[in-house]
């Protein structure tokens, strides 16, 4: 479910958490919450860690390869001085900063901004992805998102590790991780489960065509 609070410009701050497994549509929808800000006439920054350079060194980016500009930083810290002219700030993989993040979104929501933070809630053991939980307890709004069951096809929400690597952070994407749902869940690794998806066929027109009556 989506739930996304209405902006208005005079109001106080407050902290949005978009949060679920690998391949839900977290950073999708994080940059659509930006885009709808920045057209609302709000200034806007996004940021990421820098350890997040799968499809770009700059750039946010989702799985679907939606993409907006944003600022890579090396420590939570650097976040408030890059973004003290923001009215709306959107961190990206917020699991991979460490707890000062938290001393950071709530100092960004106190001066009066919009703080949209999105990250994976569990990791790939299932166990609460640090500090997503502490942030969920102190935002106003919460997201979760679900992805698709690569065994499946039913609703995922966790993150199955398809191969052999024992640390908890490991970016990686469809090489290295499946959507999962609970009864397919095999913690800590599994084989990959997956198959590789058809392409939609369109619909030839000249194919139908109208009967009389």
């Amino acid at each position: 479910m989506i739930n996304e609070p209405f902006f208005l410009a005079n109001q106080a701050g407050w902290i949005e958490v978009v949060c679920g497994g690998m391949f839900s549509g977290k950073t999708e929808e994080l940059i659509r919450r930006a885009r709808r800000a920045h057209i609302a006439g709000q200034k806007v920054v996004i940021v990421k860690p820098v350890s997040d350079n799968r499809y770009s060194e700059t750039e946010v980016v989702s799985h679907d390869e939606t993409s907006l500009p944003g600022i890579t930083v090396n420590t939570a810290d650097q976040i408030i001085l890059l973004t003290s002219s923001a009215k709306v700030v959107c961190i990206d993989e917020v699991q991979f900063f460490d707890d000062r993040i938290l001393e950071v979104v709530n100092t960004l929501a106190n001066d009066g901004k919009r703080v949209i933070v999105a990250g994976l809630d569990m990791d790939y053991l299932g166990k609460p992805f640090e500090p997503m939980p502490r942030l969920l307890a102190i935002a106003e709004y919460i997201t979760k998102l679900h992805a698709v069951c690569a065994e499946s096809g039913m609703m995922a929400n966790f993150s199955q590790r398809i191969v052999e690597n024992d640390k908890k952070v490991l970016v990686g994407e469809k090489e290295s991780y499946e959507p999962r749902a609970r009864h397919c869940f095999r913690p800590p690794v599994d084989i990959k489960r997956g198959k590789p998806l058809p392409p939609i066929q369109k619909l030839n027109p000249q194919s139908h065509t109208k009967q009389d009556d």
